[in-house]
């Protein structure tokens, strides 16, 4: 989400043997500026597709006439992809072709599915290219990362710096429509702009550095040996967790858009309000590795998952401009606090071998199960609470307030991280 949180890094440099960065005066402390130059832009246009449309989208849907089940089916191509992803398409792509190629390819088609999603209006054009555009774009995802490992001379320092340029495209998808949308142009005008992006960064993708097939053999059952971590306790109730905290995220983007506009905010207002969150959440992550130290990891995953349960509750009891706009500045905590700790806590805690493909699975939750649950039901929630167009908004933010509630409670309760790292 944006540091979206739906991105883990595909390749764990922590799993690399010590020789592999090796601190010898031959070696550059760092990639070159214009490697890194290339890889933050790379990231910048990686979000930018993603943040240009999907903000809008849920508000965008019902206004096309389609109903809650056929909002669900359009709403879900992407964590379906996510899911696909972790189990056939990252692990394909990965060992068959060249990172930057398949990058490439990815979003010269995914680019023209998601381009053509701005010109279609009936259901069935509509799914069919929203679902082809989430099949290849969400694989592109782990591959940036792993095209961002390959390319960096020490991970742990100059990884930061490139993501932050998928969370600052993601932010600059939204204020264009500030001024687009002010000027009476439809909403379709976010997949227009979504598939010249894909397009721009399918021809950039052929300038990346090189990265070739990985064929390391037996990697193809590396999530086999990451399910088998949650048979720790710890590691099964944060992993179950992290599902409940996801379908909450991702409830916060399926309302948010048409609960804005119905309190008064413009409609081209509505992506620059929806992302002070994620301006919020660089800072966070600023302070994040000091919240880790003052309060340890289970404090600090409670605060992010309160963070979700203040925002829904201002929502529910003050709708006002101002107080709403505000809160919306507690999405750096609930990301920062909650899903960027979970990945910090598995590298910390996993055993190397399987550090990755536990991310992986972690992942799964955040990108695929949780966000196609809200999605199932976020639609028929929505047309529960709305009588005669009138939406109770109030009984709908209580839903994931109290989930959010409940799930902080459960992580008090049952999650107790083991003491010291394992080998």
């Amino acid at each position: 989400m944006n540091q979206n949180p739906y991105d883990s890094p595909s390749h764990d440099p922590s799993d690399a043997s010590a020789d592999a960065f090796d601190p010898g005066p031959a070696s550059p402390a760092k990639a070159p500026p214009a490697t890194t130059l290339k890889l933050w832009f790379m990231m910048f246009l990686e979000f930018f597709i993603w943040g240009a449309w999907l903000p809008l989208i849920f508000g965008y849907l019902p206004k096309l006439g389609f109903t809650a089940f056929q909002q669900s089916v359009i709403l879900n191509a992407f964590p379906v992809s996510a899911i696909l992803a972790m189990f056939f398409s990252n692990q394909f792509a990965d060992r068959n072709f060249a990172a930057e190629k398949f990058l490439s390819f990815s979003h010269v088609v995914g680019g023209l599915a998601i381009l053509g999603c701005g010109f279609v209006t009936d259901f069935w054009s509509f799914c069919i290219l929203m679902w082809v555009h989430c099949i290849l774009y969400v694989p592109t995802i782990s591959i940036t990362n792993s095209i961002a490992f390959a390319a960096m001379k020490d991970a742990t320092r100059e990884f930061g710096l490139v993501r932050m340029g998928g969370t600052i495209g993601w932010i600059a998808a939204s204020w264009p429509f500030l001024f687009l949308l002010g000027g009476k142009i439809g909403e379709e005008v976010t997949y227009i702009v979504a598939g010249i992006a894909s397009l721009a960064l399918a021809g950039f993708s052929l300038t990346l550095p090189h990265t070739p097939p990985n064929r390391e053999a037996g990697a193809e059952l590396a999530w086999v040996k990451a399910f088998r971590t949650l048979a720790k306790p710890a590691i099964l109730v944060l992993w179950l967790v992290t599902m409940v905290d996801a379908t909450v995220h991702q409830w916060y983007f399926n309302w948010t858009g048409r609960f804005l506009e119905g309190i008064g905010i413009p409609q081209n207002w509505v992506m620059p309000v929806m992302s002070i969150g994620q301006i919020a959440e660089i800072l966070t992550m600023l302070v994040l590795g000091y919240a880790l130290k003052s309060l340890g990891w289970k404090t600090t995953l409670i605060f992010g998952i309160l963070g979700h349960a203040v925002r829904f509750a201002v929502f529910a009891f003050l709708p006002y401009q101002a107080p709403v706009i505000l809160v919306n500045l507690l999405h750096g905590v609930c990301y920062a606090f909650f899903f960027a700790t979970v990945y910090i806590f598995v590298d910390e805690y996993l055993p190397k071998d399987v550090r990755s493909s536990t991310q992986g699975i972690f992942n799964l939750m955040i990108l695929g199960v949780g966000p196609l649950v809200a999605n199932s039901l976020g639609p028929y929630l929505f047309e529960q609470f709305t009588v005669d167009g009138v939406t109770n908004y109030r009984g709908l933010f209580l839903i994931p307030c109290v989930t959010a509630l409940a799930a902080a409670v459960i992580l008090a309760i049952a999650f107790w991280p083991p003491e010291k790292k394992e080998a």
